[in-house]
């Protein structure tokens, strides 16, 4: 964890997503029609159509749950940034995460790669929200927010 400014700045691996078919039940649960599905190490990375489409999904959080992966990411290109995205988990008891640094590993190398440039702007537009800073750096994503620090320490041996 870095300071940047008001900002604080966290370095991932980056988790590119590949092209996988879409695991059964997935679209009905989802309740939209996606542009593309791809996968990554846990997760499934779902494309819409617009920001709208994306904050108005309301999937069957049950039915979720049993499709075969971690968590679905869905996301659009936004409105006022770069792209949008939610996260949803109940497969292991995450209904709707609000932001997620794991998700924008996949998300970030995907962008990067459609828009052609390595500094993105994003926004998890889940109910809570948040507004991300992200870097595409090779094998590596910079993801940068505004935070609430709350506890730091440091680990021995």
């Amino acid at each position: 964890m870095t300071r940047r400014g008001d900002l604080i700045e966290m370095d991932f691996p980056a988790r590119p997503a590949h092209t996988q078919p879409p695991p059964e039940g997935l679209i009905e649960t989802l309740r939209v029609k996606p542009q593309e599905i791809l996968g990554s190490a846990e997760d499934l990375l779902v494309v819409l159509d617009n920001e709208m489409t994306v904050q108005a999904v309301e999937p069957d959080f049950f039915a979720l749950g049993r499709v075969a992966c971690r968590g679905i990411i869905i996301t659009a290109r936004g409105d006022q940034s770069d792209f949008v995205s939610r996260f949803f988990a109940p497969q292991v008891g995450i209904p709707e995460d609000p932001v997620t640094g794991s998700a924008h590993c996949v998300l970030i190398p995907y962008w990067a790669s459609v828009l052609r440039k390595n500094d993105l702007h994003a926004f998890q537009v889940s109910k809570r929200g948040g507004e991300l800073f992200c870097k595409h750096a090779g094998d590596r994503v910079k993801i940068s927010g505004k935070a609430v620090l709350y506890l730091e320490g440091a680990i021995t041996m």
